[in-house]
């Protein structure tokens, strides 16, 4: 018998955590530690994608793929480095970065869909708009179980109890069904509107909202590179909501363009110009080189 702080052989570990009888694997095992599980099972995979004002403006998308504990890593470093920019607040003169969701919340909708999918159906499907952020993944509540329960005490009755008996002895989950209660916890927490569970084309819908955009006047829609997507700067200057957010995509992309600009804000670019004509006079930005130049930012 192996002692304390010794690993077991892998044979003898998948059969404690009953992933196999003797030499065979049950499916579970390849779901959770395969190296190429949609070899067998072809949607075990996370479609993200990052929309604009609705679901026929996308931007761009990504689709990971990979067992249950690649997934569970490569999903929010996904969101981070593509999906998710950071909304920008001033305290005076010091910028600060803020997360537009939190971390915790998305943790527990990523968590959620995994332990509890369909795996015979649709991969796991993420959408970020300008003002929300969705997980959807196909597989209705168990019976008896209903959405309204989700927000309150409620039994842990896991679609797939192997794979959420290895995730709880991982440390991942704790199997009392507080999965739910902890995104509606992070977003309270964060200042959020309250997250919205949801039943959708026979699978569970999870929404966390984002009303900041909103209250800087304007609809702000972040892409690949790094740009905005989020809530528009708090500044000392008597900045306009709309030169707020021109201002914004300025300070995150100062080589960003008049075309550009227009574009993201839905205005022509004569608008673009007259609120840039504004912040250049009320100091705070000015322009360094002519046709490949960039915004200098000032305030």
């Amino acid at each position: 018998m192996p002692q304390d702080g010794e690993e077991l052989p892998i044979k003898e570990t998948l059969e404690k955590l009953r992933l196999a009888n003797g030499d065979k694997l049950k499916r579970v095992a390849i779901i959770l530690f395969g190296k190429d599980p949609n070899k067998f099972y072809t949607n075990i995979k996370v479609k993200i994608g990052r929309f604009g004002i609705n679901d026929a403006d996308l931007r761009f998308h990504e689709v990971l793929e990979g067992n249950i504990l690649e997934l569970l890593k490569q999903v929010p470093e996904m969101l981070n480095l593509k999906f998710l920019t950071r909304p920008i607040i001033f305290e005076g003169l010091r910028r600060i970065e803020k997360d537009t969701y939190p971390t915790a919340a998305i943790r527990e909708m990523l968590l959620n869909a995994l332990v509890h999918r369909n795996y015979i159906g649709s991969m796991i499907q993420i959408r970020v708009y300008d003002d929300k952020l969705t997980i959807w993944n196909e597989g209705n509540l168990p019976e008896g179980m209903t959405i309204a329960s989700l927000k309150g005490h409620h039994v842990s009755r896991p679609r797939n109890p192997l794979i959420a008996d290895v995730c709880f002895k991982a440390g991942f989950i704790d199997s009392w069904g507080r999965g739910t209660l902890k995104i509606f916890e992070a977003c309270e927490n964060a200042g959020l509107p309250e997250a919205t569970i949801a039943s959708l084309d026979g699978g569970i819908l999870v929404t966390l909202h984002n009303d900041l955009i909103a209250q800087a006047g304007g609809q702000v829609g972040g892409q690949a590179g790094g740009q905005v997507g989020g809530q528009a700067v708090e500044t000392t200057l008597d900045l306009t909501d709309k030169q707020k957010i021109v201002f914004t995509y300025i300070i995150d992309n100062p080589k960003i363009s008049r075309k550009e600009l227009s574009k993201k804000l839905g205005i022509n670019e004569s608008a673009v110009q007259k609120h840039i004509e504004s912040l250049k006079r009320k100091g705070a930005i000015e322009r360094k080189g002519k046709t490949s130049g960039a915004w200098k930012i000032i305030e």
